[in-house]
């Protein structure tokens, strides 16, 4: 799934492992951005895992995946380089299931 308007665009892709392009808008040096993935196999106890898998500058980002809810996770993306970044950088995520025990 594309971001189409911008990095803090929301995205629905209702799948346990994907890839998400990123909106090419520019990050700011030292600036974090959070958007919301809305996936209907997610539950509050899973654990995603999220990495910078292709495009753009390899190093320049620090990804993570948060605020994990039924339906849906964030994924903040750092830009950790010191200049401004225009890049519509690919995320690869996976989804673990949890236990409620």
């Amino acid at each position: 799934v594309t971001q189409s308007t911008n990095k803090s665009t929301a995205v629905t892709l209702n799948t346990d492992s994907g890839q998400i392009t990123m909106n090419g808008a520019a990050l700011a040096a030292a600036a974090e951005v959070s958007f919301t993935v809305n996936n209907d196999r997610i539950a509050a106890t899973d654990v995603v895992v999220v990495n910078h898998g292709s495009g753009g500058t390899a190093g320049a980002y620090l990804v993570q995946a948060n605020s994990l809810a039924a339906g849906s996770f964030k994924i903040t993306v750092t830009n950790v380089s010191t200049a401004s970044k225009s890049e519509a950088i690919v995320l690869n995520y996976v989804a673990l299931k949890g236990s409620d025990s």
